[in-house]
């Protein structure tokens, strides 16, 4: 039995849509690598009890440090983007934690050039507190452990693929980094959006939006680039469409990050027939009402969608581009090789360790 809400929020549920897909759902992601970063830093001395947690966030891993703080006693203070809504500024509130917010902004890059200054403001007036570092500190890794043993658990002998949001490289980044320890081919296929500079499409607009947690327009600096071995960047209308698909069909309501993995997972699915695609589903879909699901009828239908392939990030276009990373540890891939059959070669690669956070940092 769980002791606390956040431990049953932060494990997630497989559900074999075919038999070669399948979908990793969680309620909200983040609260499973929050809760076990906040126990590490309990259980080393780095932190105790009663002391002040602080990071910035725009909007889930808010509410997932929050729901850690208050499972293990901890006081918690987020400096959020303009995008916390109404009902996470409630809940927040509720749970006991410090928000304060940023004033209204069109620039996501502007937003979070605001939030790194207050951080750093905030260090000085309180160097006591300890910040939480997401999108720099391997810590954030931890936590899925125990979610890649619920996957080969559930999945035996067969041959994977992981489809996700990059976003701070924790979740997709650590599934493959503990799933490879005993199988060495698992393969990784990353999803971003235009404009985020992590992959290099930060030349690419998306006239939509930039998708939120899935890409930054910042140096992120727990993301292991050698973990892929291939990429995709999918707009806003594509990944419309897939979150609309994905409930029509398989009626799992789920955010637009999910739609965007749905739909690279499919078409990796369609490349390689022995192995089996899972793909994850970071958060359910009620803060897409209106902005995604209540345009359904915009939505194009999947099967006449395809990437782009691409052989270098120069080539980028909307709506959707493809390119093999080939596990590569810089800002591009090692060869412009087809990564389609065979799919991935696994053991050939070592696996990339992931950065740890230096002192001075940007969140």
């Amino acid at each position: 039995m769980d002791q606390h809400i956040a431990e049953a929020i932060g494990r997630p549920d497989l559900i074999r849509l075919d038999d070669r897909l399948i979908c990793l759902r969680f309620e909200s992601m983040k609260v499973a690598s929050a809760l076990a970063a906040v126990r590490h830093l309990l259980d080393t001395g780095v932190v105790r009890r009663g002391d002040t947690l602080l990071d910035s966030s725009s909007g889930i891993y808010a509410h997932a440090l929050a729901l850690a703080c208050h499972r293990h006693g901890m006081r918690c203070h987020i400096v959020g983007s303009t995008t916390v809504d109404h009902t996470l500024r409630v809940q927040l509130a509720l749970l006991g934690a410090t928000l304060e917010q940023m004033e209204p902004c069109s620039d996501l890059k502007l937003d979070q050039k605001r939030r790194v200054e207050r951080i750093h403001e905030i260090l000085a007036e309180h160097p006591e507190y300890h910040w939480m570092r997401q999108y720099h500190d391997d810590i954030h890794y931890l936590g899925y452990r125990a979610v890649a043993e619920q996957i080969r658990r559930s999945t035996g002998e067969e041959r994977l693929t992981i489809v996700g949001g990059v976003g701070s490289g924790a979740s997709t980044g650590a599934l493959a980094r503990y799933l490879r320890e005993d199988s060495p081919d698992v393969g990784l296929v990353g999803v971003q959006p235009f404009g985020s500079v992590t992959f290099g499409a930060e030349h690419v607009a998306d006239p939509e939006i930039i998708i939120a947690g899935i890409g930054s327009s910042i140096p992120f600096g727990n993301v292991g680039h050698a973990s892929y071995d291939t990429l995709h960047w999918i707009s806003f209308d594509a990944a419309l469409a897939g979150s609309v698909d994905l409930l029509r069909r398989h009626a799992v309501f789920a955010g637009l990050s999910t739609g965007a993995g749905y739909l690279a997972a499919r078409w990796e699915r369609s490349r390689a027939p022995e192995r089996t695609v899972l793909f994850i589903a970071a958060d359910t879909g009620h803060r897409y009402v209106d902005s995604v699901y209540a345009r359904h009828r915009e939505a194009a239908a999947v099967d006449s969608l395809a990437p782009l392939p691409v052989t270098s990030p120069a080539e980028l276009a909307l709506p959707w581009s493809r390119m093999c990373w080939n596990r590569a540890a810089g800002a591009e891939p090692v060869s412009a090789r087809q990564c389609d059959q065979p799919h991935f070669v696994g053991g050939d690669h070592e696996l990339d360790p992931v950065p740890g956070a230096q002192l001075g940092e940007q969140p």
